[in-house]
């Protein structure tokens, strides 16, 4: 590969340690916002770089195709091309494609898309309820048994041992499982957790074929590694034979799949079953505020001494994280009480104007909650307040109509002739402007989605065109291809709302945390069980640390407005709230308690000296009924400046400044910083974002009409 000098510019010490280890088996343990991701790729590319590794000869494996995907394209931009990094599944279903014809001599069965329905029929022939929940729950049972590596004979005395709590009476579970199996061979197809099952025991038992595999791999990397299952790591063992060319990266401060079979004990004994590993942590959090990161170590901090996911002392083998800031002060966190559940989403609802008034894009912001169903009243408020969002776990990107007519479009375009060096992405723009992909935003609704889609393609050109010499249309198609067969997709303007679990890996500039009570989180099926609800806790932490600017965390008293059954707050807020009480006051007493903690400063219309009270007047500094003193030809200016600059950023005009703030600027022509911070919808970020801009157009108009 080309030499890549700069490849250590830029780390910390422990970075750099993780990068330059040797080879053999290396445990970095790295907190969140840490820099793994970059660590890692950078320790791959260092090892190609010495020569110590052939690049076709490394498996890096992760445990999302997003995360694959965001893997494959750094190991691109750092020049070590050839490397696979694959989901555990995707690595073994590539794998037995080729050695299955072999080994079994037939075609590998394909996956099966008629799992519910073979479960469902299993179900039904032992009389047991088939509706979806049954189905679903007796699905998820039978995944979590092929991933702790028990047979249907030794589910029922394992799961007892573990307080497992069955969907139906575990003799029966056992008699569902073995039927679903013997249906699923009968029809000659696999399951996806088949793909690891079938891939361990053909290399556990083929030493021909193992020896093949071996000398093809000689390398190994595993990314959060904290999330392996009993089953994912028996491959991992049977890739690996009796060597020890491996690389794990993890944290055990966020493993949160203990109920789908994941558990750290292997990143925790790591060191023990490897004493000649080099072990690294990665302490120092680039990615959060001091105040945010503090916030996370006080929540994980407040842990159960010494207790990890399934009772595990995390304490003994020095595994244990606590994070250090690295960036600038921010704000506080901010806790919030609210009355009900609809005041509490329209005050997110409100707080997210606000910020996007000031210049956070909505792609920043994103709201977390526990449970799926936490969605619909977010997405209710925020459409009826006309700020765009996307669900996360939704429609996936690639299956929305307009994101496949403009594939299509743009394939076709590839076919017909290839762009020269720099133009692709003009000619992307040219291309998706057929079908849809205007110069300015539409004003909402389903038109600004749809533009938004396509938005972001025309941004991935750009992207890829910066990564990539001489990329051209056929170079973009493929990449295309590759993130949809990922599911990695661009980046699409809107606020995120996502579940916690969902949002695992990813950050925003803004976090808001909603619905934080007992029974939602800790979720109700978790109290009684301390392992639960340090696995909650754990929850709680990864939707912390998404966070780089603000973290923002609610709840509310009651479910549904005019009362109902009063909640408490969760227990993990109780720990980490300042504030006493853990309920908003009714809304006359907060009223009296906001008129007399502080003084509130009235405002008088500048012409007629009248207070004024309405938002709209407030904004011009003036009522409403006072003639305008506007500065038109200053007005058109700064109207046409914030056309441009809206198209620059890529975002709707009133984000840049609303046509309030517009006007109300053309009015008081401020002529330095301190009169435009005056200014209502002038913030900090504004005026360090726009005011020179500003400035500039009010100090050089003719004032001699105003």
């Amino acid at each position: 590969m080309t030499d890549q000098p700069g490849l250590l510019e830029g780390l910390d010490p422990q970075q750099r340690a993780a990068v330059t280890a040797p080879r053999g088996p290396v445990c970095v343990l790295a907190g969140a916002g840490t820099g793994k991701t970059r660590t890692i790729t950078h320790r791959i590319a260092w090892l190609v770089q010495r020569g110590l590794v052939v690049p076709q000869q490394v498996l890096a494996v992760t445990f999302t195709a997003r995360a694959a995907g965001e893997m494959r394209t750094r190991l691109r931009g750092l020049g070590a091309h050839g490397v696979q990094a694959q989901t555990f599944h995707a690595a073994a279903f590539r794998q037995l494609r080729y050695f299955w014809p072999r080994v079994i001599g037939d075609e590998l069965w394909p996956l099966t898309e008629q799992k519910f329905r073979l479960v469902t029929q299993a179900a039904g022939r032992l009389r047991l309820a088939t509706d979806q929940d049954s189905v679903r729950d007796l699905a998820t049972e039978i995944e979590w048994a092929k991933a702790t590596l028990l047979t249907p004979e030794h589910y029922p005395a394992s799961a007892a041992e573990r307080g497992r709590e069955c969907p139906v009476p575990p003799e029966h579970f056992t008699k569902v499982f073995e039927g679903y199996e013997k249906l699923k061979n009968s029809a000659k197809v696999l399951d996806f957790d088949d793909l690891l099952l079938h891939i361990a025991a053909i290399l556990e038992e083929n030493t021909e074929v193992a020896e093949q595999f071996r000398a093809q791999y000689r390398s190994f990397v595993v990314d959060e590694y904290q999330d392996v299952t009993p089953l994912q790591q028996r491959v991992l063992d049977a890739w690996l034979g009796q060597r020890d060319d491996l690389t794990v990266v993890g944290d055990a401060n966020q493993t949160i799949y203990s109920f789908a079979g994941a558990s750290p004990r292997w990143l925790v004994d790591f060191p023990l079953r490897y004493p000649n590993a080099e072990v690294v942590k990665l302490e120092r959090d680039y990615r959060s505020t001091p105040q945010v990161v503090t916030l996370a170590n006080r929540v994980i901090g407040a842990a159960s001494p010494d207790r990890g996911a399934e009772g595990e002392n995390t304490g003994s083998s020095g595994t244990e994280l606590t994070l250090v800031g690295q960036l600038p002060d921010g704000p506080e966190p901010e806790f919030a009480a609210h009355d009900d559940e609809a005041e509490e989403a329209r005050a997110v609802s409100r707080r997210i104007a606000r910020l996007a008034g000031n210049g956070v894009p909505f792609s920043e912001m994103v709201v977390l909650y526990r449970v799926n169903a936490q969605s619909e009243l977010y997405e209710q408020t925020l459409s009826e307040a006309g700020i765009p969002y996307q669900v996360r776990g939704g429609e996936r990107f690639f299956a929305r109509t307009e994101v496949r007519q403009a594939i299509a479009a743009l394939r076709g375009a590839a076919n017909r002739g290839n762009t020269g060096p720099g133009e692709l992405p003009k000619v992307v723009r040219e291309v998706l402007s057929e079908v849809g992909l205007t110069e300015r935003a539409p004003s909402g609704g389903a038109a600004l989605e749809r533009w938004q889609s396509l938005n972001a393609l025309a941004e991935l050109a750009d992207e890829l065109a910066g990564q990539v010499e001489q990329a051209d249309l056929t170079h973009y198609v493929a990449e295309l291809d590759t993130r949809a067969s990922a599911q990695h997709p661009p980046t699409v303007e809107g606020v995120t709302l996502a579940s916690l679990h969902a949002a695992k890996g990813l950050e925003w500039d803004t976090v808001f945390l909603v619905g934080l009570v007992e029974k939602t989180l800790p979720i109700q099926y978790a109290d009684g069980d301390e392992d639960a609800v340090e696995e909650e806790r754990r929850l709680f932490y990864v939707g912390v640390t998404r966070a780089r600017q603000r973290v923002r965390l609610s709840w509310s008293t009651y479910r549904g407005q005019g009362g109902g059954r009063k909640r408490r707050r969760s227990r993990f807020l109780r720990e980490l709230d300042p504030a006493e009480n853990s309920a908003p006051a009714p809304k006359s007493k907060r009223r009296e308690k906001s008129a007399g903690s502080r003084r509130v400063r009235e405002v008088h219309c500048r012409i007629c000296s009248t207070p004024l009270t309405a938002t709209a007047d407030v904004k011009l500094g003036r009522c409403s009924g006072c003639p305008s003193d506007a500065d038109e030809e200053l007005l058109t200016k700064l109207r046409g400046w914030r056309t441009e600059r809206a198209q620059q950023l890529r975002v709707p005009a009133y984000v840049v400044f609303s046509d309030a703030t517009l006007l109300a600027i053309a009015e008081q022509r401020p002529d330095d910083s301190e009169a435009l911070s005056r200014i209502s919808g002038v913030g900090a970020t504004k005026l360090e974002r726009f005011g020179s801009d500003v400035l500039g157009l009010v100090n050089g108009s003719d004032h001699s009409g105003g």
